[in-house]
């Protein structure tokens, strides 16, 4: 059950007179609940609590947090149905997707609780050599953390998302910012992960969550001195926003945002000459999913002019228009798609590949693609701007010099894509792949970008705009990095160490000593 207050720590609160409701954009009805947006005391408290709950819980055991993580992915669970009846009302989303995603949240938050109970995340480096300083090294966590909720994935992104899971893995209370377009969704879990707390004995302020209609509540939490971080997956606007706010601070802190990307796809002719409606039709499903509502959806596909490539477009079309369409997150983001991509009609020089004559309901999205020549691509910046919905925009190149410029004329992606069918054909076009390889986060190969894989190797992110930061990726294992740092303790009594670092390595982890990776103790 669903009460619209904020929640300080474990209490309940509501003090504030600003108040909005959710949307169900499927029906575009107002959801019942009244939400109350956080006020400036409630904020102050909430953060207060979390910097006094880091003295005890950034020094705890990660075999406690990692119980703690496993217990939030019980108690999610242990929601069942009315959890995913309220993420279906205030997204729009299936409810396959929405079992989906609560899957996907509760695995990561299990991954982190395996990666803290093997142990060796913390980087433990020793440096033991008679007659010079006994150096060791460990990551610490930074302290609090601001947390924003994603639009789009009210589960997987949002109140305990990867930012809070990694947060929280590395010793780092959470306060979230809850997302207003799915409040419901994030008080919710927001109360698993309160019960879950309480069960595992973490202190009082390990978590909070604060609702918020508007953008003042955020502004508020990073301008917090006791906050040490933010991670944020949202928009351009957004993210570069927060990053402002951030480095004026007195103290300037990270912000880890993921932001923009139109997340290029460049298809060798061998793909097209082999597989061309194979591809085709897997674009057509990939621009699609989930409205196109995905960081990684496919926005711009690149490939030479020729015969096969007008025939990939001509088969992209139809089974794009075969689809029904579906809705959106909320009618906010169902305007700004169509602004959006009013912005690019407006221009000269495209072909209208998709039927627009199509009647759709409220808040459903018509999909769309258009096709350009190199040229107009080059010349007109339009064409490059991210639609956030089922668009996307096919180019014809001239031939592959073209296609080098117009790589290296892009900005920093999520993802990049290479279909191909014959290796032989890469020497033709190493230098326009290393080229995107420097634009992306993620290079796939013979495959579609969206879907991200939560593993140790991923990478979610990419040079700006597609992030603020390439060198940290917000979804995998490795995400707990943006919420450490380095400290090195030298010539320190071994019984006074971190268990990480003494000689007779308690902890039975990999250590780099002397340069060498071993479990051994020294």
């Amino acid at each position: 059950m669903t009460t619209g207050k904020n929640y300080i720590g474990e209490s309940l609160s509501a003090k504030g007179k600003t108040t909005f409701k959710t949307i169900n954009p499927e029906l575009n009805l107002e959801n019942e609940t009244v939400f109350y947006e956080a006020t400036e005391d409630e904020i102050s408290e909430a953060v207060l609590l979390a910097e006094e709950a880091f003295k005890t819980y950034g020094t705890i055991s990660d075999i406690k947090k990692a119980e703690f993580l496993e217990a939030i992915a019980e108690e999610i669970e242990s929601l069942g149905e009315d959890l995913l009846t309220t993420y279906v009302n205030e997204s729009g989303l299936p409810a396959g997707r929405a079992n989906g995603e609560r899957g996907r949240t509760t695995g990561q938050l299990r991954a982190f609780a395996t990666m803290l109970r093997e142990g060796s995340w913390v980087e433990a480096i020793i440096n033991k050599t008679e007659g010079k300083p006994d150096i060791r090294r460990i990551q610490i966590p930074i302290g609090p953390v601001a947390v924003f909720g994603a639009s789009n994935f009210p589960l997987a992104f949002s109140t305990a998302g990867g930012d809070t899971a990694s947060a929280l893995a590395s010793g780092c209370p959470v306060v979230v910012k809850s997302h207003p377009l799915h409040a419901g969704t994030g008080e919710l879990v927001a109360s698993a992960i309160i019960k879950a707390a309480k069960r595992t004995g973490m202190p009082n302020g390990v978590f909070s969550n604060l609702n918020s209609g508007g953008i003042e509540v955020g502004k508020t939490l990073v301008e917090h001195p006791s906050i040490k971080g933010v991670g944020f997956t949202g928009s351009i606007k957004g993210g570069t926003a927060l990053c402002k706010i951030a480095a004026n601070r007195e103290i300037p802190i990270p912000v880890y945002a993921e932001m923009g990307s139109i997340n290029p796809v460049l298809i060798l002719p061998s793909a097209l000459q082999n597989e061309g409606e194979k591809w085709a039709k897997n674009y057509a499903g990939s621009i699609t999913a989930g409205t196109g509502q995905f960081c990684t959806n496919p926005g711009l596909i690149l490939g030479v002019d020729s015969k096969e490539l007008e025939n990939f477009i001509s088969i992209l079309a139809l089974e794009i228009d075969k689809l029904e369409p579906t809705c959106m997150l909320h009618p906010a983001i169902k305007s700004q798609y169509e602004k959006l991509k009013s912005e690019v009609l407006e221009q000269q020089d495209y072909t209208q590949l998709t039927n627009l004559d199509k009647e759709v309901k409220p808040n459903y999205a018509l999909q769309n693609v258009i096709s350009v020549d190199g040229n107009t691509f080059l010349k007109n910046k339009t064409f490059h701007k991210e639609v956030f919905g089922p668009f996307s925009v096919v180019v014809k190149c001239d031939d592959i010099e073209q296609l080098n410029k117009i790589i290296q004329d892009l900005e920093g992606q999520l993802t990049g894509t290479v279909l191909n069918a014959d290796l032989k054909e890469f020497e033709d076009f190493k230098e326009v792949i290393d080229n995107l390889k420097n634009k992306v986060g993620r290079l796939v190969f013979n495959n579609v970008p969206t879907g991200v894989e939560v593993c140790s190797g991923m990478t979610h992110g990419g040079p700006f705009p597609a992030s603020s930061d390439a060198k940290f990726t917000s979804v995998g294992l490795i995400a707990v990095k943006r919420w450490v740092r380095p400290v090195t303790f030298q010539d320190w009594p071994d019984q006074l160490l971190p268990s990480a670092l003494q000689d007779s390595n308690p902890l039975n982890i990999n250590r780099t000593v002397n340069d060498i990776i071993t479990k051994n103790p020294i």
